[in-house]
C-alpha cells in the first residue's frame, strides 16, 4: 500500500508539473503572437488588415486593440506580439524612415540590424509587416527582412490560416486585394481562437500616387505655358 501511495503522489506531482508548463505555454502564446495580421498586394493596391483581440491565458481582455498604424508619409505597418515592444519598434522604424526618406528597404534592413544586435532591442518580442506603395516586408528579431514573391504576408497565431486562404483566393477572377483580405481574415477569425472579426484596415494605392503626380505635372506645365 505504501508503494501504491508513493506512486499516486509521484503521478500527482507530475500532473501538476505538466499543468504548469501548459499554462506557461498558453500565456506565452497569448501575450506574444496571439493575433492575426495580413498584408496583401495585388495589382496596384496594398491592404494591411489585423484583428483587434487581446488574450491573456484563457481570458479575452480586449476586442478592439489597434495593431496597424501609419508610419511617416506613405508607409503602413502592423504587428504581432507585445504591444509595448511593438510601439518601441515602430518608433525606431520611424527614425530609420526619417534618416532614409524614400528608401523603405534600407530603413527596414537598418532596423533589423539594430533589433538583432542591440542589447535592449533584441529582448523585444514582436513580428512586423511594413509596406509602402512599392514594397512589403516582414521583419523579425532574428534579423530577417523578407519580401514575399507572391505579395502576401501573414503573421501571428492565425497568420498561417489567413496566408493559406489568401493564396487560394488571389487568382480568383473579380476579387481585388480588399476582397481577398476580408475573406481570408474571416476564415482566420473562424479558425484561430486568438483572432476576432473586429478588423482594422489600412490601404495604399500606387495608381493614385501616379495620377496625383501626373496631375501635378500637368498643372506645372500649364503654368509654364
Amino acid at each position: 500500500s505504501s508503494s501504491s501511495s508513493s506512486s499516486l503522489q509521484i503521478k500527482s506531482m507530475w500532473c501538476i508539473h505538466l499543468n504548469r508548463n501548459q499554462q506557461k505555454r498558453s500565456i506565452k502564446t497569448s501575450s506574444s503572437h496571439a493575433t492575426t495580421v495580413l498584408g496583401i498586394r495585388k495589382d496596384s493596391k496594398t491592404v494591411l488588415i489585423a484583428d483587434g483581440q487581446v488574450t491573456m491565458g484563457s481570458e479575452i481582455i480586449k476586442h478592439n486593440v489597434i495593431k496597424v498604424r501609419k508610419l511617416g508619409d506613405g508607409v503602413i505597418s502592423g504587428f504581432a506580439g507585445s504591444t509595448a515592444d511593438a510601439f518601441t519598434l515602430f518608433e525606431r522604424l520611424e527614425q530609420k524612415i526619417e534618416e532614409h526618406p524614400g528608401q523603405l528597404t534600407r530603413a527596414c534592413v537598418e532596423l533589423a540590424k539594430n533589433w538583432r544586435t542591440d542589447k535592449y532591442l533584441r529582448k523585444l518580442e514582436a513580428t512586423m509587416i511594413v509596406a509602402d506603395k512599392h514594397h512589403m516586408f516582414q521583419i523579425t528579431g532574428n534579423g530577417d527582412v523578407l519580401e514575399p514573391s507572391n505579395g502576401i504576408i501573414g503573421i501571428g497565431s492565425g497568420g498561417s490560416y489567413a496566408l493559406a486562404a489568401s493564396k487560394a483566393l488571389v487568382d480568383v477572377e473579380g476579387l481585388n486585394a480588399m476582397d481577398i483580405a476580408k475573406k481570408a481574415m474571416d476564415i482566420a477569425a473562424n479558425t484561430c481562437v486568438y483572432t476576432n472579426n473586429k478588423f482594422q484596415i489600412l490601404t495604399l494605392d500606387s495608381d493614385a500616387s501616379t495620377e496625383e503626380e501626373k496631375g501635378k505635372k500637368d498643372v506645372d506645365e500649364g503654368r509654364e505655358g
